[in-house]
């Protein structure tokens, strides 16, 4: 356990790496904490915190910098947030993807880093199907979920069905099955292909699974804005390994949904840093970021991602405030 002067001393190192960038002396920290100390009883307590592991001494220089589990500890008992300074900001109401490309664009200016979405989950529930024949055994399925997304696949099917087969098809489904998950549809569809003609019932099991492809291949998109902000953090342009695993990590958008997925799953802000953890496998990347809501149902996450010297404190407030716009911003759009 750290005591009081030397949780004080790790502060003041924090905040001073943070705003500066620069490798943080003891005659430094002595200013910058306002403690009255001697030069050698800093130092002391500067060593015990490398000892902990929470600072380390770069290179040969006389200062020290955060590590990981200095940021950690930082952020879990030391840091403060004042709220309600960003609450001039608004998303308006608006069709799910533009609102999600506009908080995506949000989170990147306010933070001067990069914004990331990943877009409500789509609804596996259709509102609307329709076939249209395009040749021989060639058919367009057309479905339209409830939000009013439109998904076209071309299907091949084994018969060559007529026009007036395809409507009666349609109409068949569009009357039994809308507002049924896809799986609760092919379900059905299975114990009651006994009392469908062989052709239909044939016709729109390949349908159903046709919309659960078209379905799941739309689900999960990540909403990226403000890469090229990292040109501009001297911690990654004054090192190009660093910003090409950072760009590396933006293009691997599986990986960053498993990020931001671990993040909904808890309530409110959450900080993840780069190298304490195989949670962010970068150590020079932190992640900022929290869940947001449609009428009280977690549907998505976003956040902020940026290097581990950031602004914590400014950070929460700008995830936490986007998180609360999206949030209403969806709710109020029917």
């Amino acid at each position: 356990m750290l005591d009081d002067r030397a949780k004080l001393l790790l502060k003041a190192l924090v905040e001073r790496y943070i705003a500066e960038g620069q490798p943080v002396g003891s005659r430094t920290l002595s200013k910058a904490s306002g403690l009255d100390l001697s030069p050698a009883t800093i130092r002391n307590v500067m060593s015990d915190l490398e000892d902990l592991g929470l600072i380390v001494s770069p290179h040969t220089s006389a200062g020290r910098i955060p590590t990981a589990r200095g940021y950690r500890l930082f952020v879990d008992t030391m840091l403060t947030v004042q709220r309600g300074q960003l609450a001039a900001h608004s998303l308006a109401p608006d069709q799910p993807q533009k609102v999600i490309s506009n908080a995506a664009n949000l989170l990147s200016s306010l933070s001067q880093f990069v914004g990331v979405v990943i877009a409500p989950r789509r609804s596996s529930v259709f509102r609307h199907i329709e076939f249209l024949r395009l040749s021989e055994r060639r058919l367009l399925v057309i479905i339209v979920s409830p939000e009013g997304d439109v998904q076209n696949r071309v299907i091949f099917t084994e018969l060559d069905y007529s026009q007036t087969q395809l409507v009666e098809a349609a109409n068949y489904l569009n009357s039994n099955y809308v507002g049924l998950a896809i799986e609760q549809v092919r379900e059905r569809l299975q114990r009651e292909v006994e009392t469908l003609r062989s052709e239909i019932a044939s016709l729109m099991q390949a349908a159903v699974a046709v919309s659960s492809d078209a379905i799941s291949e739309t689900q999960d998109e990540v909403v990226i804005s403000g890469e090229r902000n990292l040109l501009a953090v001297t911690d990654f342009s004054n090192d190009m390994g660093h910003l090409r695993r950072a760009f590396e990590l933006f293009e691997q958008k599986a990986q960053l949904m498993r990020l931001l997925d671990i993040a909904g799953q808890a309530e409110g802000v959450r900080i993840f840093i780069g190298g304490e953890s195989q949670v962010v496998p970068f150590e020079d990347l932190s992640i900022v970021s929290a869940p947001y809501e449609v009428d009280g149902q977690v549907v998505g996450t976003l956040g902020v991602i940026g290097p581990t010297r950031m602004a914590y404190d400014r950070m929460i407030q700008i995830v936490d405030i986007t998180s609360k716009l999206v949030s209403n911003a969806l709710s109020h759009h029917k």
